[in-house]
């Protein structure tokens, strides 16, 4: 039997605090964009996941038993069940964007079998408007959250998918192909591909797909000279229409192209796209198109997404000063014969929202606040890193300190 390795998740405050926070701001930039939040079953039926083909590898799910003898599996993707349940209501005859905050589960032996990923699904839309929206979404997103520096690679898995059908390699020469091209390791490909009954002009351009990476201008150019038929030109010509979108959208300083980006789920059709930073060695996000996924539900719908993963987000967000993060609004102490009217003073700003903490003045707290309010028998002594007032009653207290907030 596999070994799951589910570390312990407890998130203490800050840590859950940190999270919350960069979710909600994830959050905020989809629902800017129009995409509606759903979620879907924790539990799945296995025999979802493993009819569907080119997706999570059936290993890598994490598989439990209901009571009726019926196997299950805890969600291992998300694309998977939105699409489906795309195609199994009426909405599939419009445009309709998805987002989502929720934990997947697949076994991994060096990772945490369960993470949390962010993400967008786009669906109806065929069109490079709908690659150029979504890649635009995350860069943004990842402004948002003041990641610096970072980079989109974006590729297309048709120029590569159409050799790969020409050169008709076994699934083993396949994965090993692909382990090359990924890890750029153009010396070991060319000896690979030399033990191949290829012909040489098709051996040449698969040496190529590696190193059509960068320059968005460039590759483009580059990768016109491996067209030899309507479907790679239509690739090209994709790659080119996205670009100048995302020109228009004035983010180009955050693309390259990267012609050898192979993603591990083998449903995405057309784009294709990951997110590095230089603080980790692993993409912080990945999407692509999957306009074919649908097809295994008897439905052909183009559809384009990404998801962020949420964990490896966290590792790399600077912060100035985790020392400073607020863990409340209001911290007020008290003299013990004043008790009474600290509980009232904190009751009635809690019933203007703000987030208060009380306790006796004489235990020691090292808890950060923006504001901290003394009280004793004779006055309300406001005290915070830019100002110390004193008030004489609750009612000149809460019209400052409320007022202010």
């Amino acid at each position: 039997m596999r070994n799951y390795n589910f570390r312990n998740r407890t998130s203490f405050p800050e840590g859950y605090q940190e999270k919350s926070n960069v979710i909600k701001q994830i959050q905020n930039r989809f629902y800017t964009y129009g995409y509606d939040q759903i979620e879907t079953p924790l539990f799945e039926d296995y025999d979802m996941y493993s009819n569907v083909q080119g997706t999570v590898h059936q290993d890598d799910m994490v598989k439990v038993i209901h009571p009726s003898g019926k196997v299950l599996v805890l969600r291992p993707d998300v694309t998977i069940p939105i699409t489906r349940q795309y195609v199994e209501t009426d909405m599939n005859n419009h445009y309709q964007r998805f987002s989502y905050v929720l934990d997947i589960f697949r076994y991994n032996e060096t990772q945490q079998a369960y993470r949390t990923q962010a993400g967008v699904e786009f669906f109806g839309d065929e069109s490079p408007e709908a690659d150029a929206e979504v890649i635009a979404l995350a860069i943004d997103s990842l402004k948002d959250l003041k990641v610096t520096p970072f980079k989109l690679e974006i590729g297309h898995s048709g120029i590569y998918k159409e050799l790969l059908a020409q050169a008709d390699l076994s699934s083993q020469e396949q994965q090993t192909l692909h382990a090359l091209i990924q890890s750029k390791n153009i010396s070991e490909t060319s000896s690979f591909l030399n033990h191949l009954p290829l012909d040489q002009d098709l051996k040449q351009k698969i040496e190529l797909i590696p190193m059509l990476y960068g320059d968005p201008s460039t590759v483009i150019e580059k990768a016109q000279a491996l067209v030899t038929n309507e479907k790679m030109q239509n690739v090209v010509n994709t790659l080119f229409e996205v670009y100048s979108l995302l020109k228009d959208y004035q983010i180009e300083e955050y693309i390259s192209l990267n012609l050898g980006l192979i993603n591990n789920m083998n449903y995405y059709s057309g784009i294709i796209f990951q997110g590095f930073t230089e603080q980790i060695g692993q993409p912080i996000l990945m999407g692509g198109r999957y306009d074919h996924l649908s097809l295994q539900f008897e439905n052909e719908i183009p559809a384009v997404g990404f998801a962020f993963e949420v964990d490896k987000l966290l590792t790399v967000i600077a912060q100035e000063d985790n020392s400073l993060i607020k863990q409340a609004d209001f911290l007020i102490e008290y003299q013990s014969n004043c008790r009474q009217d600290a509980l009232l003073l904190a009751k009635k700003i809690r019933q203007a929202n703000q987030r208060v903490v009380i306790q006796p003045i004489e235990i020691s707290s090292e808890l950060k606040a923006t504001n901290i309010i003394q009280v004793d028998l004779d006055s309300y002594q406001l005290k915070n890193s830019k100002q110390q007032k004193t008030f004489l009653s609750i009612d000149q207290t809460l019209q400052h300190v409320l007022k202010k907030g």
